[in-house]
């Protein structure tokens, strides 16, 4: 692949994750200490106790610093630190400082804040506002300055959207001075969760896990016909522990592994689409996640153990679905065998699989009953300390520094959307926006709970085109979820479909990151490679309505009885095969038209979780399944 398609899809990339600076000498060095200080502060907060009205702002202020320093005003001031970018940086300090200084006492004066109080409240929303232009772009600047309007403006807004109206000390001094807004439940779990795992993730790379799982895909997967094709899934799926980016995902992965589908048959589009599907797959996946996986046992108030649980079936489902279609490409395209520059397996395990350890100890610790946060803290001690098993893994001082930079730096965008989200929450929660939208949605809907998810579906999947994974997940957990939970739908499973929503905007355009940065590595067209990925994706988009539609679909979240997990597990995943060969057009031999209607019927009867689509649904399988054994016999 040459390399100005690595560029141009690094670029893409870097839409996601923002254009950083690129910062040498004595300047590289500070931002290289200040990011090292945060992490290891970090850590320590990890494994000591320090309260939330002081360490919600510390984060927020090093996020600030460091985003004013690495990420620049506009693309001509790239790679150089202007005298504004010092302004910021000593505003932003000055108005954390004032924060810490204040302590909890500054909550007692949220109402009627003191003029001084109003001051560093205004100039940190204004800070908050500032970066997040920086790192997300003008689209979710914009979505926030929307909430803030409505806000202020409520009283002078139509009916049902009306409101009392909030002067500006009011609304300034409720987002900033309480534990309602800037400093709220995104970023707590940005201060505490979510910087712990890309510390994790950044010493996974750093110890060289994420080339060895790379590694392990290619020599596992054998001399197969599709097997460049399940080398890519199971690549993406191992690495997505390492990444927690469905973007960073596709474009490490499609670096290495385009050649060898390219080799195979694959087309330009159908081979970005496989990648963007699979880098997906990092959002999606235990032990790790996506951020806003994290926000999840946030708002519900439960373990990150039990969101982990529930995502488990899904995942396995979506990869099923991923690996089903890859064999069916094989056998409909006519994809040759390649040669594999693998490694022997057992080899490999010997020399490197320790890196699993790393991976296990989140799973054991979480059951050992430790704390999600001293659960990821432990499994960093282990990734550090069985790095040491190699001299070429060891985590050095010199790997050691750059993989505290690299986990407090790959925070920067995901904690400056949390606070910038903050403020939504905190205009939600201050207004009652979130009873009032669900009650919108309910009325549109009939008081249908199909409707209802229907609309819910389609407002996170809008939401999630404009704005970032998290931040859409968490506008619509405030706005959208509360309508499905009016409707009946426990608050677990109405947060999972959110979740699933806001990660599935990841290959919707316009603002589909991962396909396009697919496209860009295999120089196919950027909108046929985001048909692809939804063809590969689209069981994933029709299985959350099995969460929400009947009671017993929170079986797939391993909610309820054993035998209704088993039973509702058994029949989506005898769905999702239907609904993989019905796209694909394949099952026992090429299906025509008849057929493929009959397996996509069949597949969404079977992911229904009802007895009687599930009879509906195994007979028009079964038809399906007789018609083309006549045919292959014929």
């Amino acid at each position: 692949m040459s390399e100005g398609r690595l560029r141009a899809a690094q670029a893409l990339a870097e839409r996601e994750e923002g254009a950083t600076n690129v910062l040498s000498g004595a300047l590289g060095q500070t931002l290289t200490a200040i990011a090292v200080i945060m992490a290891l502060l970090h850590l320590y907060a990890a494994y000591a106790v320090v309260p939330a009205f002081i360490l919600r702002p510390l984060h927020v202020g090093f996020v600030l610093v460091l985003t004013f320093l690495l990420f620049p005003a506009a693309g001509r001031f790239r790679n150089r630190v202007m005298p504004w970018d010092w302004l910021l940086v000593a505003a932003a300090l000055l108005a954390i400082g004032y924060i810490l200084w204040g302590g909890d006492e500054l909550a007692d004066r949220a109402v009627f804040p003191e003029p001084v109080d109003l001051v560093v409240s205004l100039a940190l929303i204004l800070l908050v506002l500032e970066a997040t232009r920086r790192t997300a772009g003008l689209v979710m600047l914009t979505v926030v300055l929307l909430f803030l309007a409505y806000a202020l403006l409520g009283a002078w807004l139509p009916a049902p959207w009306t409101h009392r109206g909030y002067e500006l000390d009011r609304l300034a001094g409720h987002l900033v001075l309480t534990l309602e807004g800037i400093f709220g439940p995104a970023i707590d779990v940005s201060s505490t969760l979510i910087i712990l795992f890309t510390l994790f993730g950044a010493f996974l790379q750093q110890s060289g896990a994420g080339k060895f799982f790379i590694d392990f895909a290619f020599a596992a997967m054998g001399r197969k016909p599709d097997g460049a094709g399940r080398t890519v899934v199971l690549a993406t799926f191992l690495l997505g522990a390492a990444s927690g980016s469905g973007v960073a995902n596709t474009v490490t992965v499609g670096s290495v592994a385009y050649p060898l589908l390219a080799k195979a048959g694959y087309a330009k589009d159908t081979a970005g689409g496989l990648l963007a599907a699979g880098g997906l797959g990092a959002l999606l996946a235990p032990p790790v996640l996506g951020a806003a996986a994290f926000l999840i046992a946030e708002f519900l108030k439960i373990s990150y153990l039990d969101v982990m649980r529930m995502a488990v079936v899904p995942a396995c489902l979506y990869y099923f679905s991923l690996f089903l279609m890859v064999r069916f490409d094989a056998k409909r395209f006519g994809i040759g065998m390649v040669e594999l520059p693998q490694a022997s397996l057992p080899g490999l395990l010997r020399s490197h699989g320790f890196h699993f350890l790393s991976l296990v100890s989140i799973v054991v610790f979480l059951l050992l009953g430790f704390s999600p946060i001293l659960a990821v803290f432990w499994a960093i001690v282990v990734a550090f300390g069985v790095s040491f098993l190699r001299r070429d893994s060891a985590l050095v001082p010199r790997k050691l520094v750059a993989a505290l930079r690299g986990g407090a730096t790959g925070v920067l965008n995901v904690a400056v959307t949390c606070a910038a989200a903050g403020i939504i929450v905190g205009v939600v929660t201050l207004t009652g926006l979130g009873l009032k939208f669900s009650s919108i949605v309910v009325s549109y809907a009939g008081g249908s709970l199909a409707l209802t998810a229907l609309y819910t579906g389609l407002i996170v999947w809008v939401v999630g085109l404009a704005v970032p994974v998290t931040a859409s997940y968490i506008i619509c957990a405030v706005v959208a979820a509360p309508a499905l939970i009016q409707m009946g739908v426990p608050d677990f499973a109405a947060h999972m479909f959110v979740f699933y929503y806001a990660v599935l905007s990841e290959v919707s355009p316009p603002t589909a990151l991962s396909p396009f940065a697919a496209a860009a590595i295999t120089g196919g067209n950027p909108y046929r490679t985001t048909l692809q990925a939804w063809k590969y994706t689209v069981p994933a988009f029709l299985l959350p309505f099995a969460f929400v539609l009947e009671p017993a679909g929170v079986g797939l979240l391993l909610q309820g009885p054993l035998t209704q997990i088993l039973l509702t597990s058994g029949t989506a995943a005898l769905g999702i095969g239907a609904l993989t060969a019905g796209f694909q057009g394949w099952l026992l031999r090429d299906a025509g038209v008849l057929v493929r209607g009959l397996l996509l019927a069949a597949g969404m009867a079977l992911i229904y979780p009802a007895a009687s689509a599930d009879l509906l649904g195994t007979g028009l399988l079964l038809i399906a399944v007789l018609l083309q054994t006549v045919q292959r016999r014929s």
